[in-house]
């Protein structure tokens, strides 16, 4: 019983220790047609700590992320100016997202648009009616992975470029060695031609 009561203690210890670390604001764009969805959303995520931008459809979402990028881009599947998997499609073809994580809203019934849109690369989706605590915890779940996986990009990306220096490095090495074997070469050949005129006037000599 003593170790589940300290077992116990630990573990709301590291709850008040997280709990007490401040948490990143993450930037989210949110892109919904009806604005008392948005008008909420805005404030409820506002409250848990993210910098949220409001975009009333696809267009107007597209100029935003020209200027302003995103951690997370939430895109209601029922879009009708610009559908939502096109809407994902064209930002991620103008290279507008960067990191961002795409997370798609949609009603309950509404399951072949999800399907769609996880089909064509989505992250993730709620379903509405949807509790904030919930996708808070599941938004930052998604950015926290998301910057793993660009750490592991950039480490990779120093690797291949340590690489490369070190194979122009070794080939510049072996060409060296090779003018050097090229120089001794002939150094041995000039002292055996030496050595051959030496013995010929020696015998002329004699």
């Amino acid at each position: 019983m003593a170790l589940f009561k300290r077992n116990r203690i630990r573990h709301a210890e590291l709850d008040r220790l997280n709990e007490s670390r401040p948490q990143r604001r993450l930037r989210l764009l949110l892109v919904d047609e009806n604005p008392t969805a948005r008008a909420v959303a805005a404030r409820r995520l506002s409250h848990l700590n993210y910098d949220v931008v409001l975009a009333e459809n696809g267009f107007i979402a597209l100029n935003l992320l020209v200027t302003r990028p995103v951690d997370i881009i939430l895109i209601d599947t029922s879009l009708t100016m610009l559908p939502a998997v096109a809407l994902m499609q064209k930002i991620r073809a103008a290279n507008l997202a960067g990191n961002a994580c795409f997370v798609m809203i949609a009603g309950r019934l509404d399951s072949q648009s999800i399907v769609e849109a996880l089909d064509a690369g989505a992250d993730d989706h709620v379903v509405k009616p949807f509790d904030f605590d919930v996708l808070d915890a599941r938004l930052r779940h998604l950015c926290q992975r998301a910057e793993q996986v660009g750490a592991l990009a950039r480490h990779n990306a120093e690797l291949d470029a340590r690489i490369a220096r070190r194979a122009v490095e070794l080939g510049e090495t072996r060409e060296a060695l090779r003018e050097m074997q090229i120089d001794r070469a002939r150094l041995v050949s000039s002292i055996q031609a030496l050595h051959d005129e030496v013995e010929r006037l020696q015998a002329a000599q004699g």
